[in-house]
């Protein structure tokens, strides 16, 4: 029990919101009788939630290295009516069109990047200026008119699933078998982080904790993948969120660039005379949120079958409350990307268990703000009794 506590102690932030996220499910599973979890809903919310935890990830960047963003709404918007001409009315074909949509969302960034890092302008007046640039733009290049359709493969980005190769019939059986081998590449994957933290005599969890976190971890996931199966299987825009997820995880944990993001949030002064190019990768920090504001446009787009004047709104304060709720330090140096991803979680699953039971968008709104005050206030009151 000892053990427990202190692992629970050293990880209070990302096992805090796990528990949230897992108690607010079954809340709303209860007041919608049952509705929240069944399969067509679990993949609804993967598809309504897919941006938001596209721009979740890239803020989370931002928002360790001590900034903030706030155009990323009206970049997505922007980004969406820009692949919607060159798609629709260019009659470009969709693969180029998605690159070339990326590539000017990655200007978008390095020119807002350009302002912060060396010109030194607070990243919040940068970015205001650029929320109500790029929200004007847009309506600009669209007239104030939407454009549409995209072709169906474009469409399918996020509205499209994996094909069942093994053609199951009621269930994806190809959707039981990645849960299956996503479940062993995670336990050899724990297992040999264990052997070699014991190798060099670091402190671990007591095996029955290791084995009790192991069997959970696979329940979830087959879990999950079972729920998946027995609608359409796994929709494409998951692979998309998985691999962004793995390799975000895997430069912030285990890669230079993701120690110097950390170190420039942590204490930017001390993180200069280290010999941290401060500068540098403030910049490229914001030429990453802009590509991915432009990839959550091109979602967004893709989902909506068009491209929109409206599009955007309101995105970048449910990325920045993603962020927050799921762990991350309001003053830098504090985050992960799991937590990024559990915090646009919980928003998502509010939204949809609220519409569900019939709340109003007012409410809706209101008990948001609630939300994510209450995460700011358990992070200082954490960085408190810590200090």
């Amino acid at each position: 029990m000892e053990a427990f506590s202190k692992l629970f102690k050293s990880n209070i932030r990302q096992y805090g919101m796990i528990i949230a996220l897992v108690l607010i499910m079954v809340l709303f599973q209860i007041l919608t009788d049952g509705i929240l979890l069944k399969p067509l809903n679990i993949t609804n919310l993967i598809l309504q939630n897919s941006y938001i935890l596209v721009l979740a990830i890239g803020m989370l960047l931002v928002i360790i290295t001590g900034h903030i963003d706030l155009s990323v709404g009206s970049v997505a918007a922007f980004v969406g009516a820009i692949s919607a001409i060159l798609v629709v009315d260019m009659q470009i074909p969709y693969p180029i069109a998605i690159v070339l949509s990326l590539v000017f969302g990655g200007l978008v960034g390095a020119w807002q990047g350009f302002w912060v890092a060396y010109i030194r302008i607070p990243s919040f007046i940068v970015t205001l200026a650029g929320m109500l640039l790029f929200r004007g733009l847009t309506m600009v290049v669209l007239n104030g008119q939407s454009i549409s359709p995209f072709p169906e493969g474009f469409q399918r980005i996020s509205s499209g699933f994996i094909p069942d190769w093994f053609g199951g019939g009621d269930i994806h059986v190809l959707t039981i078998v990645i849960g299956l081998v996503l479940s062993l590449v995670l336990v050899f994957t724990e297992w040999r982080n264990r052997l070699t933290q014991q190798r060099y005599q670091f402190s671990v969890v007591p095996a029955p904790l290791f084995a009790l976190k192991l069997v959970g971890i696979v329940a979830i996931i087959n879990l999950f993948t079972y729920v998946l199966a027995a609608y359409e299987g796994i929709p494409n825009i998951l692979i998309v969120l998985f691999i962004l997820v793995v390799v975000y995880t895997f430069v912030m944990n285990k890669t230079v660039m993701g120690r110097h993001i950390y170190a420039l949030g942590g204490n930017e002064k001390a993180a200069k005379l280290s010999g941290v190019k401060t500068q540098r990768m403030t910049f490229w920090v914001f030429v990453n949120m802009g590509v991915l504001a432009a990839l959550s446009g091109l979602l967004f787009a893709a989902r909506l079958n068009a491209a929109t004047p409206k599009a955007g709104v309101n995105f970048e304060l449910d990325a920045i409350a993603a962020v927050f709720i799921g762990g991350a330090s309001a003053t830098g140096g504090i985050g992960t990307v799991i937590g990024a991803i559990i915090g646009g979680l919980v928003m998502g699953v509010m939204n949809n268990g609220m519409s569900l039971v019939g709340l109003g968008i007012d409410w809706q709104q209101g008990i948001k703000g609630l939300v994510l005050l209450l995460a700011v206030a358990f992070d200082i009151y954490n960085k408190n009794k810590a200090s």
